[in-house]
């Protein structure tokens, strides 16, 4: 058992322990209360500003509204007066308006009633004057007429034949100096295309190599040119022969590029064909080049002096179409100067009123319309038109200058050897077996061959068959038969021929 002193101070111990956690517990408490209190302020604080500072938002809104209200009503009271003001105009308008038309209403009838009383004064002196001379105002008219017409009728007569004999004379004298002297300074002879061409070969030997074996150097030549070769004419020279002189000196050139190579195979030929398109090319463009030269007509598009140009490789009767308007160009200018019309559209219509033939053959139309459209695509002035296109008389003449290019023409083309007609029209039945094969689908070329006994169609592989080539070659004939008159027979060579090509590298 424990001492009472022990018990005591154990008692007395936990007592004072218990105070002091009971004082500690009372502090912590205070320091919470204390706390809290703190917070409760710094949150009241913190709303009041924000209370403060919405209230001056809202005042500063309040009043910015306010003073947009009152531009806006002042803004609406400045519009409904402008719109009163204009209110006001209208109306002092109308009525001004209104007067006129009365006034204007006035005046009308007033000089209607003036328009009757000068009528019916008319009616009565016209009756007066039919009372006094016992005559109708048509019997008097008839009756003054007929007097005049015998006392002056004879004297007319003379003096209109007169001067119509005088006239006529004079017209006509000036007529033919005005045509004798543009006849003499520009009537030469000029030499008109042929249908072959000649290539001088340097020996006997070139002819087998350019024949190849069994013959197939000549039919690649025939067929990438359309052009025959004809061998065995002479031992000195090649002969070419086509009605198309541009295919026909495409072909000189090629064969003459060959036989200066002396590679002789078709994929040469092939080769050599294709440089030869690109100098003739050339060659038509110094053709037009030059005719314009000649022809003194300046300011014409590139494009149009390489058309122009085609005009040296095509003939009409015989005649070189290119030189036959330039011929046309010089008389046009002569005659324009002795009547006194413009000589540089007299010049340049003259130049141009052939250049439809040219792509007369591709184009549908006769080479009038498809001149114009040529013109009217480089920008041609409408006064060289309307002088080219009367030439035959398809379009009225409008201006002197058509009249003249008409007599210019007729001058250029009807003197003595300046065409043959004859040639003409085999040429254009050669044009015309062509036509036929290549405005069907899948033909991608045709040429006319031997004189027109032959021609030869090139199809594309991927469009036509062999079989639809068969059909094709009998509709070609069919269509030769039904649309052409020729001698003898026309035979049709179809080629469907593929290539194929690769590189080893």
């Amino acid at each position: 058992m424990l001492p009472i002193e022990t018990i005591t101070a154990l008692f007395v111990g936990l007592v004072s322990g218990y105070w002091i956690y009971h004082l500690y517990l009372n502090s912590k408490k205070n320091s919470l209360e204390l706390w809290l209190k703190e917070n409760e302020l710094e949150a009241e604080k913190k709303a009041l500003s924000i209370i403060e500072a919405a209230e001056k938002k809202s005042k500063t809104i309040t009043t910015e509204v306010e003073a947009e209200k009152k531009r806006q009503e002042q803004r609406l009271e400045q519009k409904e007066e402008h719109l009163s003001k204009r209110e006001d105009f209208l109306d002092n308008k109308q009525q001004e308006v209104d007067e006129q038309k009365k006034n204007i209403a006035s005046k009308i009838e007033e000089i209607r009633n003036i328009r009757n009383q000068l009528n019916e004064r008319s009616q009565k002196i016209d009756q007066e004057l039919e009372r006094v001379v016992s005559l109708s105002k048509e019997e008097a008219y008839q009756k003054l007429i007929t007097s005049i017409k015998q006392e002056r009728e004879n004297d007319l007569k003379v003096l209109l034949n007169k001067l119509d004999d005088a006239n006529h004379n004079q017209y006509k004298e000036v007529a033919k100096n005005l045509l004798l002297a543009a006849i003499h300074r520009v009537g030469n002879s000029l030499p008109s295309d042929v249908m072959t061409s000649c290539v001088d070969i340097a020996s006997v030997d070139l002819k087998g190599k350019i024949i190849g074996k069994e013959g197939r150097n000549i039919k690649a030549f025939e067929r990438a040119t359309g052009v025959d070769l004809l061998i065995d004419e002479s031992p000195d020279y090649i002969v070419l022969s086509s009605f198309d002189p541009i295919r026909r000196e495409i072909a000189k050139v090629a064969l003459g590029s060959l036989l200066e190579d002396g590679r002789i195979q078709p994929s040469r030929i092939e080769e050599k064909v294709k440089e030869a398109r690109i100098q003739v090319s050339k060659t038509v463009k110094e053709m037009g080049e030059k005719a314009a030269y000649e022809a003194k007509v300046t300011n014409l598009h590139p494009d149009l002096l390489s058309i122009l140009g085609r005009l040296h490789f095509r003939t009409s009767y015989g005649q070189n179409v290119l030189w036959h308007s330039v011929e046309m160009a010089h008389l046009a200018s002569i005659i324009a100067e002795e009547i006194g019309a413009d000589v540089t559209i007299a010049r340049a219509g003259a130049l141009l009123h052939d250049i439809g033939k040219s792509v007369s053959h591709e184009v549908p139309g006769t080479h009038v319309e498809i001149g114009i459209k040529i013109l009217e695509k480089y920008n041609v002035s409408n006064s060289v038109i309307l002088a080219m296109r009367a030439h035959h008389e398809e379009y009225p003449y409008e201006t002197p200058e058509s009249i003249i290019v008409q007599v210019a023409d007729a001058i250029s083309g009807s003197r003595p050897g300046a065409r043959r007609d004859s040639l003409e029209r085999y040429i254009k039945r050669l044009s015309e077996l062509e036509n036929i094969a290549t405005r069907l689908e899948g033909v991608e070329k045709a040429f006319a061959l031997s004189a027109g006994r032959e021609i030869r169609v090139m199809i594309n592989p991927v469009v036509l068959n062999d079989f639809e080539a068969n059909e094709l070659a009998r509709k070609i004939a069919t269509d030769i038969e039904a649309e052409l008159r020729y001698p003898g027979e026309i035979k049709v060579h179809v080629i469907r021929e593929t290539r194929v090509i690769s590189y080893a590298r």
